[in-house]
């Protein structure tokens, strides 16, 4: 069995882990939509300090004397956006310029621009690391904040080798709050494939999936139900989706993201089938992907979630983004 690593990677430069872990169609069972609301972060003498100058546009200049230190994260608004308030459960792009707080040295930036933006989804526990979640959450769509984090809120006691950042450093985020994402397909409807499930949308986006009577394939089979205009997904692409993985043969749903929020995750470490069935689709889109059992998903299948070594996979996938 292919397993996700547990990293979402975004830079301008070289590919670098700013997120924990995160759960996915390739690893987990479905996720609980009990989660502890996203509070507000409070601005402090240290993230005071920060001073910022440049368009939003552009990777900003980033001025300030290390060592920062802060007991708790602390977050200031440098610019104010004129956009729609970030919530809880949003999903939002963003673009970034990450400092070694302690040090004072750069570590990464990304998003810049045209360049796609880091996907945060605002629901605590999904992945990206807390100084990041607390900077996004509460800031409306323009805002540019600089976020000051202790090793908590960051990379925790084992620091971050590939940044060069040790276990007692504290971390600087320069945030630009590029747009919210939508938390559903949003492309042109499709005329159903016979043979495939049958797939019932609730208000919110949530499919229902009703498997037919018949034998499912013996091969990878996809069908595209919305057509979106984004870019393609490639094997190199991190996406964001939102998705439903059920059994065949019982209609049993192991895995879902529905309930908790758009999930983010390198197509490269997904199951086979799961990577083969995205590549090619477009942003936007909505695709029904069948996986036989064997080597296109979990050979000797998967205990925890369920699943058997002779089952057919379904997954329902909403594709948010790609980067």
């Amino acid at each position: 069995m292919r397993t996700l690593p547990t990293f979402l990677t975004l830079t301008a430069v070289a590919a670098v882990a700013l997120t924990g872990c995160a759960a996915s169609p390739a690893s987990s069972p479905t996720p609980s939509a009990t989660t502890t609301p996203v509070a507000c972060t409070d601005p402090g003498a240290t993230s005071d300090a920060v001073t910022v100058a440049g368009d939003a546009t552009a990777e900003p200049t980033v001025t300030f004397e290390a060592p920062l230190a802060t007991k708790a994260t602390e977050r200031t608004v440098i610019t104010e956006g004129t956009g729609d308030a970030i919530e809880e459960g949003d999903s939002v792009a963003i673009s970034y310029a990450a400092y070694n707080a302690t040090t004072g040295a750069k570590l990464t930036a990304g998003g810049f621009g045209d360049a796609a933006g880091l996907t945060v989804n605002v629901v605590n526990g999904q992945g990206v690391i807390p100084g990041i979640l607390k900077g996004v959450a509460c800031s409306n769509v323009g805002d540019r904040v600089a976020v000051v984090f202790p090793p908590a809120d960051g990379f925790g006691e084992t620091g971050n080798t590939d940044l060069g950042v040790a276990a007692t450093d504290q971390l600087l985020f320069v945030i630009d709050i590029k747009e919210k994402l939508p938390t559903r397909a949003t492309g042109e409807d499709q005329e159903p494939t016979d043979g495939f499930p049958t797939v019932k949308l609730a208000d919110d986006g949530a499919p229902t999936v009703t498997m037919p009577k018949s034998d499912p394939p013996t091969d990878l089979a996809v069908e595209v139900l919305k057509k979106g205009d984004g870019a393609a997904v490639t094997e190199t692409s991190t996406v964001t989706v939102q998705y439903t993985g059920a059994i065949w043969d019982t209609g049993k749903v192991f895995d879902q993201s529905w309930g908790v929020g758009p999930t983010s995750f390198p197509v490269s470490g997904l199951i086979t089938g799961f990577t083969q069935g995205l590549v090619g689709q477009t942003v936007g889109s909505q695709v029904v992907i069948v996986i036989p059992p064997g080597e296109l998903g979990y050979e000797g299948g998967n205990e925890t979630a369920g699943i058997s070594e002779t089952d057919t996979l379904v997954f329902v996938v909403d594709i948010i983004a790609a980067a």
